[in-house]
C-alpha cells in the first residue's frame, strides 16, 4: 500500500511541476513578448500604411510586401486582432479593423483554395471578437467561394490550378496540398452560423481525403497529391517545397498536425484525433529534430535515401535551413490537441511550450528594432526555389501570437 502511495504521490509531484514550469512561462514571458510585438508593430503598422500592402517577409534588408491576391495577406489583420486580443488596446483594434476590411472583396475570389488563410485569420477574428454581422455575412460568401474548388468525384478541394510538377516530368491538373487542411475551418463556421451543412460536408470529404491519401503509414506527410478528375484515382504524390518527394517537408506535417487538429474539434470524429495526434508523434519524436525542437526545414534534408527534384535550388545551400514558422504551427497546435490527449495531455502541451521557450529566445526572438520589425527569425518560405529562407514570416509571427494566447487560456 505505501509503494502505490508513493508512486501516485511522485506522479502527482511530476504534473505539479510541470504544470508549475508551464504557469511560469506564462506568466513571466508572455508580457515581454506582446510589449516588444508592440514596439515591432508600431513602426510595421506605419510602414505598411504608406505601401497600403501587406507586409509578408523580408529581402536586402526591406520589408517585402504583397497585394490582395496573395495567400498571405490575412496573416498581418490576424496577428493585429490577437495584439488587441491580448493588450485590449483600442490601437490595435483600430487597425485590425482597417487591415481587415481591405480584404473584403476576396470573399468573391475562386482563384485557389487560401482563401481560408486570408479571410478567416483576418475577418473570421474580427467576427470572433466583434460580432459585427458584416463581418459573418462576408465569412459566409468567403466560404461559398471556396466551396466552388470542390469536385465531388475527387472528394477534395482543388488547391492550385493546374501547374507543372517541380521536376516537370508532369502537369498537376488536381493539385491538393497538405496546407489544405487549415482553410476547412472556414467552411466548419459557415455550416455553424448558417444551418446549413454542405460546408461542413465539403470539409469532412476534403479531411477523409486527405487523410487517405496524404498520410503516409508512419504518419508524416505528402505535400502534393494529383487526381483524376474523371476517374478520382491518384495520379502522383509528391513534393513542390520539400526535399524530395518521400520526405516530409517540416511546414506541411505541421498544417497537417494543426488541420487534423482543428478538423476533430469540429466533428468529435476520433479518426480525425488519432490522425493528429500520431502525425504530432512523428514530429516531435523524430530522430531529426533538433534539441531546441526547432525543425530543419525538411526532416530528411541530405539523407541518402532522398534524392531532392533535380530543379530544386536548395542543393546550393551551404547550411541547413531551419523553420520557425513550422515550430509556431506545432507549438500552437499542440496547445489545443493536449485539450483532447487524455493522459497525454501533459507531453504535448509541455513539448508546446519547450517550442515556445525556443522560439521566444534570444536564438529566434528579435531584438526590438531589428528583424524589419518581424517578431521571428530563421523561418523558410520555399528552399527549393532559394525563396524566402531564413528569413522573417508573417505567418509565423501569426502563429506565435496564437501559441501564446492559447497558453494564456485566452484563445
Amino acid at each position: 500500500m505505501k509503494k502505490i502511495f508513493l508512486v501516485v504521490f511522485v506522479f502527482v509531484l511530476f504534473i505539479d511541476t510541470v504544470v508549475g514550469q508551464l504557469s511560469t512561462f506564462e506568466n513571466r514571458n508572455t508580457n515581454s513578448i506582446f510589449s516588444s510585438a508592440k514596439i515591432q508593430y508600431t513602426t510595421m503598422l506605419d510602414s505598411a500604411s504608406v505601401k497600403m500592402k501587406y507586409p509578408r517577409s523580408s529581402k536586402e534588408g526591406s520589408i517585402t510586401y504583397v497585394g490582395i491576391e496573395d495567400w498571405t495577406g490575412g496573416f498581418w489583420p490576424g496577428a493585429l486582432w490577437y495584439m488587441f486580443e491580448y493588450t485590449h488596446d483600442k490601437i490595435w483594434k483600430d487597425a485590425a479593423i482597417k487591415w481587415t476590411e481591405t480584404l473584403e472583396k476576396n470573399q468573391f475570389n475562386t482563384n485557389h483554395h487560401d482563401i481560408g488563410f486570408m479571410m478567416y485569420n483576418s475577418y473570421g477574428n474580427g467576427y470572433r471578437l466583434t460580432h459585427d454581422e458584416k463581418y459573418k455575412a462576408i465569412l459566409i460568401q468567403s466560404a461559398k467561394s471556396l466551396c466552388k474548388r470542390y469536385n465531388d468525384k475527387v472528394g477534395a478541394i482543388k488547391s492550385w490550378n493546374d501547374k507543372p510538377s517541380i521536376d516537370g516530368k508532369d502537369t498537376l491538373h488536381y493539385p491538393v496540398i497538405i496546407d489544405n487542411m487549415m482553410n476547412l475551418e472556414l467552411l466548419f463556421f459557415a455550416s455553424k452560423i448558417t444551418g446549413d451543412t454542405i460546408y461542413k460536408h465539403i470539409a469532412i470529404k476534403h479531411a477523409e481525403k486527405t487523410m487517405q491519401n496524404h498520410i503516409r503509414p508512419d504518419y508524416s506527410s505528402f505535400h502534393v497529391v494529383d487526381y483524376d478528375t474523371i476517374t478520382g484515382k491518384v495520379l502522383h504524390q509528391e513534393t513542390n517545397q520539400g526535399f524530395a518527394h518521400n520526405s516530409t517537408w517540416s511546414r506541411g506535417q505541421a498544417w497537417g498536425i494543426y488541420g487534423f487538429t482543428m478538423v476533430y474539434r469540429e466533428t468529435g470524429d476520433k479518426r480525425f484525433l488519432q490522425t493528429a495526434l500520431k502525425m504530432a508523434n512523428f514530429f516531435i519524436q523524430h530522430k531529426n529534430l533538433p534539441a531546441d525542437k526547432i525543425p530543419n526545414w525538411d526532416f530528411n534534408v541530405n539523407e541518402p535515401s532522398y534524392k531532392s527534384p533535380f530543379t530544386s535550388q536548395a542543393t546550393s545551400l551551404t547550411f541547413v535551413p531551419r523553420d520557425a514558422a513550422a515550430a509556431a504551427i506545432v507549438a500552437s497546435a499542440l496547445l489545443e490537441l493536449s485539450k483532447y490527449a487524455g493522459d497525454k495531455a501533459v507531453n504535448y502541451k509541455k513539448t508546446a511550450m519547450q517550442i515556445l521557450h525556443s522560439l521566444t529566445s534570444d536564438a529566434y526572438f528579435a531584438k526590438p528594432g531589428t528583424n524589419n520589425y518581424f517578431l521571428l527569425k530563421h523561418c523558410t518560405g520555399n528552399a527549393n526555389r532559394l525563396s524566402e529562407v531564413d528569413k522573417p514570416l508573417m505567418y509565423a509571427d501569426y502563429y506565435l501570437l496564437e501559441a501564446l494566447l492559447r497558453a494564456n487560456k485566452k484563445s
